[in-house]
């Protein structure tokens, strides 16, 4: 994998858009995480929602752009859809890496582009700005997951890794911007919760749902040990969706906010084994 490309400013807020340029080994297996099938599946299923996914995210926060008058928030709008635009770029490129490799990535993302259709025509701005809050914050747990615990992506292949901890990094730095705009423009407790009860079912619905059709499509047999492995993984031992609970009813909380989890230090320190990987020490220098 290489990633060559310069770390310029901009914006004025701390949220900066690191420009990357993957680029995935053919050589690399179908099942780059560890020659498990569940875990490749798994996180593939979650970036064939990515690309049209952050787009969602910034169209709902742009709604409310032009009505942002705090001068630090407009700053952080910009580099969160500067970061939100290179992932879903990224992982387009991804995606097609694994529709080489036989796994049907386009058929999900062609379900996920009608399903954010279909929201785009039946939510409301609110509803949708409060969904992508909601999302964030899953997003956001998950990234800091794989950023406080090294032994989550334990087994992956080195060549995958970068991708994967970059997206983390910058999900985590622009976690509370879409909640700062929800609570700068809408601020209604009852839809932010009641939305994020409802994309909670979603987002576990189809996942299972992307996962299934993917497997479907390909050519290969379904690894039953993999899944009861995977599934003990995520909810047994370690469990690591099992530990996500506390930060997640957090979110139901009247005073919750994305930023009273500290997490500089654990991103600091990730920046580091980033710019180590790649050959970028402008990459840490940039945090």
């Amino acid at each position: 994998m290489n990633a060559q490309a310069p770390v310029r400013r901009t914006n004025k807020s701390e949220i900066q858009p690191r420009r990357m340029d993957f680029s995935f080994d053919p050589e690399m297996p179908r099942y780059w995480f560890g020659g498990d099938q569940f875990k490749t599946l798994l996180l593939t299923a979650l970036s064939c929602t990515f690309p049209e996914g952050e787009r969602f995210f910034v169209r709902s926060v742009r709604h409310y752009q032009k009505n942002i008058t705090d001068p630090d928030l407009r700053e952080r709008v910009k580099g969160f859809i500067g970061q939100e635009a290179h992932h879903g770029n990224e992982h387009e490129h991804f995606n097609e890496f694994m529709e080489n490799k036989g796994v049907p990535t386009r058929k999900v993302h062609d379900q996920v582009h009608e399903g954010l259709k279909w929201i785009a025509k039946k939510f409301s701005p609110e509803r949708q700005l409060a969904k992508t809050c909601a999302l964030e914050h899953f997003t956001a747990m998950l990234a800091e997951l794989m950023l406080e615990e090294p032994e989550f992506l334990e087994g992956m292949d080195e060549r995958m890794v970068p991708l994967w901890l970059w997206h983390a990094i910058e999900e985590s730095e622009h976690k509370a911007v879409a909640f700062d705009v929800y609570r700068d423009q809408v601020d209604s407790y009852w839809v932010r919760t009641s939305e994020m009860a409802f994309t909670t079912v979603e987002f576990i619905g189809f996942t299972i749902y992307h996962y299934i059709t993917l497997r479907q499509g390909m050519d290969d047999k379904a690894d039953l040990r993999s899944v009861a492995n995977g599934v003990n993984w995520l909810l047994g031992k370690p469990g690591w969706l099992r530990r996500l609970g506390r930060s997640y009813v957090s979110y139901y909380k009247p005073g919750f906010h994305p930023e009273k989890k500290d997490s500089r230090a654990v991103r600091q320190q990730a920046l580091k084994k980033l710019a180590a990987m790649l050959g970028r020490p402008e990459l840490a220098d940039a945090a």
